[in-house]
Order: structure tokens, then C-alpha cells, then sequence
């Protein structure tokens, strides 16, 4: 089993959907990441920053999924970062109402001393310097770095963000951030663009539409598993990188293949996350209920076409 780094945002969500509205609630990238990897009992480590006003309580609900939090910075004077966000009704898309960096807008990133030699590094979406920064504090260079990243970075910080690329094994980002940093409508040329930026391979996530996996001149499609009702699409993205690189670093296998089982474990993980407001649904899952869904995600993809 290999360590893994994840680098996010611990924070604070208020959030509005066709089914209700939340006052502040637990949230943040690295908070969903964690909360993913974590059924897959690997030896995990959050980097991120809070303030004096964040609770004791979802740094023990972290700690109580083994995820270690020596890396969490806590800044007694300052604010946790606080988003907060309003869906529309196709629930694809949304408003944001409120972003405070707080704290979040000074943090330099420290990775504790006994995960600097972690296999498996995740950075969750945050500035790209913020993120090289982590990976210059690595003292052996890891078997597999996962990028996640959106297009506000590629509107103010893409020279940055192109650097880090360059240092990457794997990215994840939706079609429409895809389109824009190539400038390429096809998914599959925007994918061979990216490759020949720095990743290996590219994951492109499509939300209720599944996600597409690229190496080189292969493809791998994972469909969305059909739900009858999804209350919060928030940490989606994060809750699905959570569970492939959770799966990743337990299984210790990077190749192409298992990958493609990778993505289907990340979108097994994502299809709870929206069945509650925030992380809700992530806190109380059990490693039974994940087993039971992945036999509907098989049941749902696998079948055999007769030839004639």
C-alpha cells in the first residue's frame, strides 16, 4: 500500500439547490478527497489550512477516518475559506455568491516530514503555485502525481499552470476546461493536446455523463451511474478523484488497465457524494455499500454484442 499526499482545500460550503439550502457545512477539495481515498485504507495525509474558527469536530471526523491532518496549518487569528453557491435547476450548472480566501489566500503549503516520500501525490484544485510547491518538497520523486485543476487558473495563472503540468502523470478536468485550454472542440484531440503539454494520461469528466480516460492513442469511457435523485453535485469532481487515487494507491498498480478500473471506482465514489448536501453521504458510507454499488456499475457496463 502506498502513501498518498493530498493537497486541497479544508473549508467551509453554503449551498443552494432545488432541494434545499444549507447554512455553513463542512467541504473543501482535500476534505472530499479524503473522505473518498479513505475507503480504501490507505495511508493518507492531508495538506491544506484552516482557521481558529474551524471545529474540532471534522478535524476528529478526519483523524477518525486514519487520514492523518498533521499537515492541516490551523491560523488561531484567521478565517477558514468559505464558498458559497447556488445551482440552477438542471443542476449543471450554478451561481457563486460568496469565495473569502481568508486564510486561504497566505497559505504555504508544508508536507509533513514522514510523506515526503509519498508514492502517490493528489493536488486538489488550488493555485498551480501552490502545487509545485508541494511536489519541490517531495524528496523522492513519486510514482504517480494527479493534477486537478478548473479554468479560473487557466484564465489568471496559466503559465503556472502549464508548469506544473509538465511535472504531472495524470490531469482531471471537465470538457468544457478540456475545449479551453486547447482550444480544440473534440474531446480527443483536446486529450492528444494535452498529453503533449506533460500528462500521461488525461481524464476528462463529462458530470452526469460519465468520464472519458486517455493514453496515448487509447480511450476508455465510464458511464455516470443512473440516480433517481441527486441533491448536491458539490466535491463530485473532488469525491471521484478521491476514490481513484484511494484505489491507485492501494492496489500500487499505474498502468493503463487498472486506471480504467480507477476511473470506475472514482465514479462509484462520486454517485454517493450527491445523494446528500455536502459530505453527508461521504461520512457515513460503509465499505458494503461500496461493493454493492460497483455490482451495479458492472451489471450496468458489461454485457456481449453478438457478431453476426
Amino acid at each position: 500500500m502506498s502513501k498518498l499526499v493530498i493537497v486541497g482545500t479544508v473549508a467551509f460550503d453554503a449551498i443552494e439547490t432545488p432541494f434545499g439550502k444549507t447554512d455553513k457545512i463542512l467541504g473543501g477539495a482535500a476534505t472530499f478527497i479524503g473522505l473518498a481515498a479513505s475507503q480504501f485504507n490507505v495511508d493518507a495525509a492531508i495538506v491544506s489550512v484552516v482557521g481558529g474558527d474551524f471545529p474540532k469536530k471534522h478535524l476528529d471526523l478526519l483523524s477518525g477516518k486514519d487520514i492523518d491532518i498533521s499537515g492541516i496549518d490551523i491560523v488561531k487569528e484567521g478565517k477558514t475559506f468559505f464558498w458559497s453557491g447556488k445551482y440552477h435547476n438542471d443542476m449543471n450548472t450554478r451561481d457563486t455568491l460568496i469565495t473569502e480566501l481568508n486564510v486561504l489566500a497566505d497559505f504555504n503549503p508544508v508536507v509533513p516530514h514522514n510523506y515526503r516520500d509519498a508514492e502517490v501525490v493528489m493536488l486538489g484544485n488550488l493555485h498551480p503555485s501552490i502545487q509545485i510547491g508541494v511536489l519541490d518538497q517531495m524528496t523522492e520523486k513519486p510514482k504517480l502525481v494527479v493534477l486537478d485543476t478548473m479554468n479560473f487558473w487557466m484564465d489568471c495563472a496559466l503559465e503556472e499552470l502549464k508548469t506544473v503540468m509538465k511535472r504531472v502523470d495524470v490531469i482531471t478536468i471537465n470538457d468544457e476546461e478540456a475545449r479551453q485550454l486547447t482550444g480544440e472542440y473534440s474531446l480527443v484531440v483536446a486529450a492528444r493536446k494535452i498529453q503533449g503539454m506533460g500528462p500521461k494520461y488525461v481524464v476528462i469528466k463529462k458530470g452526469e455523463h460519465g468520464a472519458l480516460l486517455f493514453h496515448e492513442d487509447n480511450a476508455f469511457y465510464a458511464p455516470a451511474l443512473p440516480l433517481e435523485e441527486v441533491f448536491d453535485p458539490t466535491g463530485a469532481g473532488d469525491t471521484f478523484a478521491g476514490g481513484f487515487t484511494g484505489y491507485l494507491a492501494n492496489t500500487e498498480d499505474f498502468t493503463f488497465e487498472n486506471l480504467k478500473n480507477a476511473v470506475i471506482y472514482g465514479s462509484t465514489m462520486a454517485s454517493f457524494c450527491v445523494e446528500k448536501f455536502g459530505t453527508d453521504r461521504m461520512e457515513t458510507l460503509d465499505h458494503k455499500e461500496v461493493h454493492q454499488r460497483l455490482r451495479l456499475f458492472k451489471q450496468l457496463t458489461q454485457f456481449e454484442i453478438k457478431l453476426t
